[in-house]
């Protein structure tokens, strides 16, 4: 699911992005979302979070195993994405991430806590959102305001050691 933020006036537009990537889902699917990834992260300040179910990827290193995850970090590494959470949100597994393609424009991220009877840790961070369009210039914080996201939808875990 995609969801654009507009800004105001000569404020940049935001993308979220809420992602669910089946465990068994096959690389055909993952070509296309990393195509459509491509597309919108080129042109927007994107936030893209989710369960991304590749357990065998170490975000320490940059790392995977497997050849499927391989390819979700080139795509990643493609579209200039920085993944930010630092803690596991389900145990010690890295199946729930944060992305973002413009530093600065969320910050504050913490795990810990959980809303109502879901297995995962809620997962809290600031978007920024008055980026300034084609500027460089650092972001100010969205009227002080925190999104925060929990259970099966917005998690994030990194954490582990590999």
């Amino acid at each position: 699911m995609w969801v654009k933020v507009r800004g105001k006036a000569s404020k940049a537009d935001i993308l979220l992005g809420v992602c669910y990537k089946p465990p068994n889902q096959g690389e055909e699917a993952d070509e296309v979302f990393c195509k459509r990834l491509a597309e919108v992260s080129q042109s927007l300040a994107l936030v893209l979070v989710g369960d991304f179910n590749l357990l065998d990827i170490c975000w320490k290193y940059n790392t995977a195993e497997r050849k499927q995850a391989r390819k979700f970090l080139e795509c990643v590494e493609e579209n200039f994405l920085t993944q930010l959470v630092s803690e596991p949100s389900s145990g010690a597994a890295s199946l729930d991430l944060l992305f973002t393609n413009r530093e600065g424009l969320v910050g504050d991220v913490m795990v810990g806590g959980r809303l109502g009877p879901s297995d995962r840790e809620m997962m809290d961070f600031l978007v920024r959102g008055e980026v300034e369009r084609g500027a460089a210039k650092p972001p100010r914080t969205f009227e002080g305001q925190t999104l925060a996201c929990s259970g099966r939808w917005l998690r994030g875990s990194l954490g582990r050691e590999c």
